[in-house]
């Protein structure tokens, strides 16, 4: 079964093209790995199947639906769930305060869920995300898009500029939450996740090489 299916696929910010003719799946339970170097389109396709480029056109197809004339936040609520390169954390509220304000359907036994994902958050639970190491937050943005109980989850980078060990953490968390079944589309310059992907898909220029 195809989760997800984007189809000739063209973005823009302002006048220039960033995008084109992407067209790529993501079955269920599968992890695609999306690489390819700075500037390459990988962030700018992850934005675009949230229907937050400035303009595109182009299919995007979630669970056999045609979404893309959906706002981003109709997407998120079907069960998108995305994880931004920059984090996008409340700086000033804490670990739990950040879980809870996104929290979605079963909120405890999402909370137990993420904290058992990431042991590290267990006792950092009163500390501010200000207060983290990049590592730690990273570890914070993916728990907090699993608290709105996703089905699919878009990663921008989440292993980039992290100490090694946390990067282990992180990478062993993703596979876990593969292994039991959620489908996931993972942007990478690495090949941290890339060697346990069941496909990877490499952006030149914007285009799928």
């Amino acid at each position: 079964m195809i989760e997800l299916e984007v189809r000739s696929l063209n973005a823009w910010y302002g006048a220039a093209q960033a995008l084109f003719d992407v067209s790529l799946t993501v079955g269920a339970g599968e992890l695609v790995v999306l690489q390819g170097l700075n500037g390459a389109g990988k962030s700018t396709l992850l934005q675009a199947i949230l229907g937050l480029s400035q303009r595109q056109i182009g299919i995007v197809c979630y669970q056999d639906k045609t979404i893309s004339d959906w706002p981003p936040h109709r997407r998120a609520l079907a069960g998108l769930g995305y994880v931004a390169e920059d984090r996008r954390l409340f700086g000033a509220l804490t670990v739990r305060e950040n879980l809870l304000i996104a929290a979605r359907g079963d909120v405890a036994g999402n909370t137990a869920r993420v904290l058992a994902l990431f042991p590290a958050l267990a006792g950092l639970v009163q500390r501010r995300a200000s207060q983290m190491s990049g590592g730690e937050q990273q570890m914070l943005a993916i728990a907090r898009t699993l608290m709105t109980s996703p089905k699919l989850l878009l990663l921008d980078e989440p292993c980039e500029g992290i100490a090694p060990l946390l990067v282990e953490s992180i990478r062993d968390a993703l596979l876990a939450l593969r292994t039991d079944g959620m489908p996931m589309l993972v942007a990478e310059q690495n090949r941290i996740l890339a060697d346990r992907a069941d496909r990877v898909v490499t952006l030149v220029s914007g285009r799928v090489a």
